[in-house]
């Protein structure tokens, strides 16, 4: 009975069935870089890296913190009015509204991504190959931000089916639409470049698209008393819609524009080290497109509690429950301690096997035994900040975040020229123990 009650709570059925999806689209998506760095080589996987931190700079600017935002003030109209329609009217109008801004922004985003595609390969990543990537790239944030609104709204609402199903169908049409083409340019014997990759992200994207406003239509609603709300109380929901959402893109944003500098940052200075520019791009596409692969595949667990428990802290927020509060940090420390020392050890004893067998690489096996110890201060951080994000507190999570990439951004401008990576390893660990004593000083008066 008791265990028939503790999978009853919305928030550890939603975490395991985010996680048994997460897994999945993990496993996937190892075998899809596996595939990746076997096909288009280390190179050309350095090249599609490079256009990682521009998606998620538009993606932090156009839904990211919406999507945040959404599921906060879902949770908090639920939580307010648990049994009340008026409630869930009112969480969908912030859904509505969400969305509205979120596909203004994205539609400008990605006219202004395609048409300058080629200004911003070679001045901004300094690759002038990155630009036919970029420009079919455009076409993907509008579906991307539409199912990121509609997650967040399950997510606000403790439902992680719709959203657990958009994660997987997306991950299985990016990789199938990847491998199709693979089969007709091996026939044509055309080579497979990283613009077939995009391709497959694109296809991704419109997928997931589909699962969620197929699912959104079958719900029991009626948008007119949504946008009747909205309208009759708009100018206060805006208010404080918008008091959220500022501060938390202005977080999303910076944090993907200092990750982009540090991407571009890695391979200049590891040619002023004494790498030549296939070299450094070569070592770049190890780091972060193998080995922080692995590094990260346990944060699939916290990652899917992360983003359910936003909306709960928000709840016990909205009801002055702060005992509850109080427990909730308590094993998120615990729990990501536990999680993380148990995946350090896993990966200092595996992490040359890992490298050698999964991807032919004996540089991606040294990388991840000198990366595992991240993996405790990465589920810590990122389970506080989602409590933070609930209390309300993004300009906290951003001032913690950006003085983090500050380090790891000073020891890649001062110290990669004259130790190589090694000094952007180091730089790393220590940028996430002072996120990890930062979040847990600013927390403390709950505890």
């Amino acid at each position: 009975m008791k265990f028939t009650r503790f999978l009853k709570n919305p928030l550890i059925s939603g975490t395991l069935l985010m996680t048994a999806a997460g897994v999945a689209s993990r496993v996937i998506g190892f075998f899809y870089r596996i595939f990746l760095a076997q096909t288009i080589g280390a190179e050309a996987l350095g090249i599609y890296q490079l256009i990682a931190p521009v998606f998620s700079m538009c993606f932090a600017l156009t839904a990211s913190s919406i999507q945040t935002s959404i599921s906060k003030f879902v949770g908090d109209a639920c939580g307010k009015c648990r049994n009340c329609k008026n409630g869930e009217e009112k969480a969908r109008g912030y859904l509505y509204l969400g969305l509205a801004v979120s596909s203004l922004l994205s539609l400008l985003t990605g006219f202004l991504l395609y048409y300058k595609s080629q200004w911003i390969a070679v001045h901004f990543l300094g690759e002038e190959r990155c630009a036919p990537l970029l420009s079919l790239l455009s076409f993907s944030l509008l579906p991307c931000c539409i199912h990121a609104c509609i997650n967040g709204y399950y997510y606000g609402q403790k439902r992680a089916f719709v959203p657990s199903v958009c994660q997987l169908v997306e991950q299985i049409a990016r990789v199938g639409c990847v491998f199709i083409i693979y089969r007709i340019t091996m026939e044509k014997g055309i080579q497979l470049t990283a613009i077939h990759a995009v391709a497959g992200l694109l296809a991704g994207e419109l997928a997931g698209l589909l699962v969620c406003l197929l699912a959104f239509s079958l719900e029991k609603q009626m948008p007119a008393k949504s946008l009747r709300i909205l309208f009759s109380d708009g100018k206060n929901m805006g208010k404080l819609f918008a008091a959220m959402v500022v501060p938390l893109t202005m977080n999303r944003v910076m944090t993907a524009l200092f990750n982009s500098l540090e991407n571009l940052m890695i391979p200049q200075k590891l040619q002023l080290y004494g790498y030549s520019a296939s070299d450094a791009l070569s070592i770049f596409g190890v780091l972060t497109g193998m080995t922080m692969s692995i590094i990260l595949f346990p944060n699939v667990l916290t990652n899917s509690l992360s983003v359910l428990l936003l909306p709960a802290i928000s709840e016990a927020q909205g009801s002055n429950n702060a005992a509850r509060i109080s427990i909730a940090i308590k094993k998120a420390i615990l729990y990501g301690l536990l999680l993380g020392l148990l995946f350090t050890f896993l990966f200092l004893f595996t992490g040359d096997w890992i490298g050698n067998f999964l991807f032919h690489n004996t540089l991606a096996g040294a990388f991840i035994k000198q990366l595992s110890w991240l993996c405790p201060l990465l589920y810590i951080t990122s389970l506080l900040n989602s409590i933070l994000h609930g209390l309300g507190k993004p300009q906290l999570v951003l001032m913690v975040t950006l003085l983090a990439c500050l380090i790891r951004i000073s020891m890649i401008w001062f110290l990669v020229p004259s130790h190589g990576i090694d000094a952007y390893l180091w730089g790393m660990l220590l940028s996430y123990v002072f996120a990890a004593i930062a979040d847990i000083y600013l927390l403390r008066s709950y505890t």
